[in-house]
């Protein structure tokens, strides 16, 4: 059973950073590429970064320079370090894997960046 939990969310001022950890069970995150999402209110879930089994990395144009994915393959963990934050970077996160065909996705984190 494929199970993503993420952890690391809060409230953290405009310029301040974070750390999103997403830790995987049932899968080898090494083999397979993971991606971070955000959804704001009222509006559409959008890609944030996403890693590949190889290691590639890609971002949304929004967060680049800003952000950074990367993998702890001896944790089984996908983390998102989230720095120079911003009002508009305010978001649940989630991560997810597609395995066999299917999309998992973890519960998510709530960020707020608010002064």
């Amino acid at each position: 059973q494929v199970q993503l939990v993420e952890s690391g969310g809060g409230l953290v001022q405009p310029g301040g950073s974070l750390r999103l950890s997403c830790k995987a069970s049932g899968i080898i995150v090494s083999i397979y590429a993971m991606g971070w999402y955000r959804q704001a209110p009222g509006k559409q879930r959008e890609l944030v970064a996403g890693i590949t089994s190889s290691g590639s990395v890609n971002y949304a144009d929004s967060v680049k320079g800003r952000f950074t994915i990367s993998r702890d393959n001896a944790k089984n963990t996908v983390y998102l370090q989230m720095n120079s934050l911003k009002p508009e970077d305010t978001a649940v996160y989630y991560c997810k894997v597609i395995f066999r065909a299917r999309d998992y996705w973890g519960q998510g984190t709530q960020v707020t960046v608010s002064s």
